[in-house]
């Protein structure tokens, strides 16, 4: 009977020492997530054309910048994609493989 109090109190301790580490787990998570949110906003505001074209008003001078116009500006997702180097093969496939005759040419592709 007493071996089995200890047990049950033992295993009892384990768990919540668990659920203390779950819940600091947990709280990390939400101020991590709310780091995110705020970084997210505050490059929302810096990257806004209008605040970008200002400082290129402003700053023209001082950096030799060419004029800007607000519609230039675009997000990293609407950049192209890095070019794609593909081996053009010979019409002479096997002779051109032996030799190791293979011209490179870039393209536009996506890589996936």
């Amino acid at each position: 009977m007493v071996a089995g109090a200890a047990f049950t109190y033992n295993t009892k301790h384990q768990v919540e020492a668990q659920l203390s580490e779950v819940r600091k787990i947990e709280a990390m998570i939400r101020f991590e997530q709310d780091s995110l949110t705020i970084l997210k906003a505050d490059w929302s505001l810096l990257t806004q054309p209008a605040r970008l074209q200002k400082l290129t008003e402003i700053y023209q001078d001082e950096l030799q910048l060419a004029p800007l116009d607000a519609h230039q500006v675009v997000g990293v997702d609407d950049l192209p994609a890095k070019p794609v180097e593909m081996e053009i093969i010979p019409s002479t496939r096997v002779d051109g493989m032996a030799e190791g005759k293979t011209d490179k040419v870039t393209t536009g592709g996506v890589v996936r």
